[in-house]
């Protein structure tokens, strides 16, 4: 990659995408236009929401685009005439198509939550936790119209660690993120990054998370259930029914099977001294955080005193997830 202007549009629409935005907006690249998802309804009121990206934007005084597609000749005509030397894209959102991807002198880059080829996809970070990997990382790749396919040009690795979250690994590879690029730009500049092609043998990949994901199913390992409860907080957030009711599940831990009596999946097999542990295909699920609908979410000791859970009821049912 040859040395040249340094004329950027970053693409990026959630809080991931801020940090990066931030690294680029202290130079020496000029930020010229920032791409980010239109407005859209949030939260429960449903009002009308910007981007985390669009508000950092906004704050800064860069243009801002929200193009519903890239598709649109007029919207590629506005991109071409910026005259960008490169696009830096963090979740944007939207397909970049081939046309786009020409416009930028070196054309566009991808900070990816994973070390490529696994995980390409749109949930990286909790399906990694899913699978019980003990490292993740970010990787920097140049954009071709395959999904996550194209050439790594920089990575970072990240150990993850044994309780971690969909959450607190989502903070962590946040900031990562920033820091790979402002490695990688700062040896992109002057040529010395040498594009790595991926081994689309080993590829693997991460599904974007459904909300019909979080219904527990008891008959799994301890173990399989700790790691979905973790990969799913903050969101969708792992849960279960109770009495007739959704119980969301914040916080849990296995309990190993040595010891324990057989039980059927989905019994509470202890409900006392804060402690209520569930029986799973291999194993009990110990409840430390749980959340009834309308309530916030509360320690164990408090479920247990408030709602007096007993030996030997059952949890779970075929009812669907709640909305």
């Amino acid at each position: 990659m040859a040395a040249g202007g340094r004329r950027v549009i970053f693409a990026g629409t959630p809080e991931f995408a801020v940090p990066p935005l931030q690294i680029l907006l202290r130079g020496p690249e000029e930020v010229v236009a920032v791409l980010t998802q239109p407005d859209r309804p949030a939260g429960r009121g449903r009002a009308v929401a910007e981007s985390p990206v669009k508000r950092t934007a906004v704050a800064h005084g860069l243009p801002v685009l929200q193009p519903t597609t890239l598709r649109d000749a007029a919207v590629q005509a506005q991109l071409r005439a910026l005259q960008p030397d490169l696009m830096v894209v963090v979740a944007y959102g939207l397909l970049l198509p081939q046309a786009v991807l020409d416009i930028p002198r070196l054309g566009a880059i991808n900070i990816h939550a994973s070390l490529l080829p696994r995980y390409r996809g749109a949930a990286p970070i909790q399906r990694a936790i899913e699978q019980g990997e003990t490292e993740t990382g970010i990787s920097i790749m140049q954009m071709e119209r395959g999904l996550d396919s194209g050439p790594v040009l920089w990575v970072r690795r990240l150990p993850i660690e044994e309780r971690e979250t969909g959450g607190s690994l989502h903070d962590k590879l946040m900031q990562l993120g920033a820091e790979a690029l402002r490695e990688a730009l700062d040896r992109l500049w002057d040529g010395r990054l040498h594009p790595e092609p991926q081994d689309h043998e080993r590829a693997t990949y991460a599904p974007k998370l459904k909300k019909a994901e979080a219904l527990l199913d008891w008959q799994l390992a301890a173990a399989d259930l700790d790691r979905l409860v973790r990969a799913f907080n903050p969101y969708p957030v792992a849960e279960t029914r109770f009495r007739g009711k959704t119980l969301r599940i914040w916080e849990a831990r296995p309990i190993p099977p040595t010891g324990l009596p057989a039980a059927l999946p989905g019994t509470i097999m202890r409900a006392d001294a804060g402690n209520l542990w569930v029986a799973t295909g291999d194993g009990a699920l110990a409840l430390q955080k749980v959340q009834m609908p309308g309530k916030a979410p509360v320690e164990i000791g408090d479920f247990i005193n408030g709602y007096r859970p007993e030996p030997g009821e059952l949890l779970g049912s075929p009812a669907a997830p709640s909305a």
